[in-house]
């Protein structure tokens, strides 16, 4: 058995917590990440940094949240992440689908780059054709794309769910999950592997294969009560946002600001059915590291990098700070390394498995980092959660109402700021575990508000101080 361990690093795009079976939700079908949970160890109280891709991806990897690293949106410039260092260490680091770095190549450590990140735009900035790309034009094929749904009768109430036309093999996930198994059955095993598995979906639009849509039609699915006393209740930048996702069709979306039941379920069906379709894949590439000897000294890793209101609390996609888009599934699957079958319910931050992975590889883990090491829990050792998790999001094309949102939680208690507003968000998460009673102004709940706008700044200046000499060194 060689000393470091084959690392594999599945992240879907926006998939929810509440998705996967093992973890609760029988109306999923879900075999192979339930596999995961079965076996391996849940982190059931995960937290992201940043209510979009790209600031979540780069605290991932970096470890640092996104004031740190400066990556408050997509789009920003993202060149240096940790797996660096597994690359001067002697591992073979590829990517096979989406990362959301920018620029898209940039290496990142990455000794060969697939990427796939064009999910609904026929081109991105600065005309950018991905492997997908490629490959549709190889094949005479135009993608599915926003130009074209918008033609559709059905767009303004579709919610963004369309079936999948094209070629089955074709479909983006399918793609991704087919390359990166190409790629293991073709590349002679030698350095050992640090693979990152990128799925675009189930980002919208939600485009499943008809097939898999059918059987989640036929379910009740659980769908969240929005009230008008929850939407009048929001602060003014998420009426914005509420606006916002009406009048613009971002990822191929129109919020419907009075979406029907059934709009509703056929919207969460075809989302569904797309995360039975990345499952599917899962279990291949489980196969193909398995034949290929990956997996006897090996470690899979499988999570979201945030999740989706669905119109749950009256909002499309992302960019609030519901635990519906904060907190996301992560995995740690490793047979004979750690006892599998177990769940941590301990707060922890999205990032915290990085450099829990720097160690079991025997890599140096800068003392600068915000990330705070798992591999205690992963062990089984005594380990101390996190008392507070934090996010953050800055104002951008979408979330266009405030400068700068961030959010702290607690176990009990989350708070959500929104920079120089009077305006906020204070949920009692042991009363009101949906997170539609806001207690912002609430006299009772003012002492509460205080403290954790005081530990939020805590947090600020802390963050500032012991991250000093990196952000110096790296930009």
């Amino acid at each position: 058995m060689q000393e470091k361990p084959n690392i594999i690093f599945i992240i879907t795009d926006q998939q929810r917590f509440d998705t996967i079976a093992a973890l609760g939700n029988a109306h999923m079908d879900t075999p192979h990440m339930d596999r995961l949970v079965r076996e391996g160890v849940s982190f059931d109280n995960c937290f992201i940094t940043a209510a979009s891709c790209a600031p979540a991806r780069a605290s991932l990897f970096t470890g640092y949240y996104p004031h740190t690293t400066g990556i408050y949106k997509n789009a920003d410039s993202w060149k240096r992440s940790w797996i660096e260092q597994f690359a001067e260490a002697g591992y073979r680091c590829v990517n096979v689908g989406k990362m959301h770095s920018y620029p898209y190549h940039t290496p990142l450590g990455f000794h060969e780059r697939y990427v796939v990140e064009n999910k609904d735009r026929y081109l991105e900035e600065r005309f950018y054709f991905d492997e997908w790309d490629k490959a549709l034009k190889a094949r005479g094929l135009v993608k599915q794309q926003r130009e074209l749904y918008r033609k559709r009768s059905d767009y303004q109430e579709a919610l963004g769910a369309f079936d999948w036309e094209l070629p089955e093999d074709m479909h983006p996930d399918f793609f991704v999950g087919d390359t990166a198994t190409w790629w293991l059955d073709a590349y002679p095993k030698t350095e050992p592997l640090f693979l990152q598995i990128g799925f675009p979906g189930p980002h919208p639009p939600y485009d499943p294969i008809p097939r898999y849509t059918e059987p989640y039609l036929k379910k009740d699915l659980p769908l969240m009560e929005v009230t008008q006393e929850e939407l009048d209740g929001l602060p003014e930048p998420l009426k914005g946002l509420r606006k916002h996702n009406h009048e613009v069709d971002h990822d191929s979306v129109v919020l419907d600001l009075e979406p029907s039941r059934e709009q509703r379920h056929r919207q969460r069906a075809y989302y569904l059915a797309n995360v039975t379709m990345i499952d599917e894949k899962i279990g291949e590439i489980l196969n193909a590291l398995e034949k290929h000897g990956y997996l006897e000294n090996g470690i899979v890793v499988f999570c979201s990098d945030h999740g989706d209101c669905l119109t749950d609390h009256g909002h499309s996609q992302k960019w609030t700070m519901y635990d519906l888009i904060t907190r996301v599934p992560m995995v740690v699957w490793a047979p004979g390394r750690f006892e599998g079958g177990r769940s941590i319910e301990g707060l922890c931050q999205h990032m915290d498995i990085g450099p829990a992975l720097m160690e079991i590889a025997g890599l140096e883990v800068s003392k600068s980092l915000e990330a705070q090491s798992l591999l205690p829990a992963l062990k089984g050792e005594p380990w101390t959660p996190r008392e507070f998790v934090y996010a953050e999001q800055i104002k951008d094309a979408i979330l266009t109402d405030t400068e700068f949102m961030s959010m702290i939680r607690s176990r009990d208690w989350k708070l959500v700021h929104f920079l120089g507003m009077d305006c906020g968000q204070l949920f009692n998460l042991c009363e009101d575990p949906d997170e539609t009673n806001n207690l912002w102004d609430h006299p009772e709940a003012l002492e509460i508000r205080r403290r954790l706008l005081d530990q939020l700044l805590e947090w600020h200046i802390d963050s500032q101080v012991k991250t000093h000499d990196w952000a110096s060194e790296w930009r």
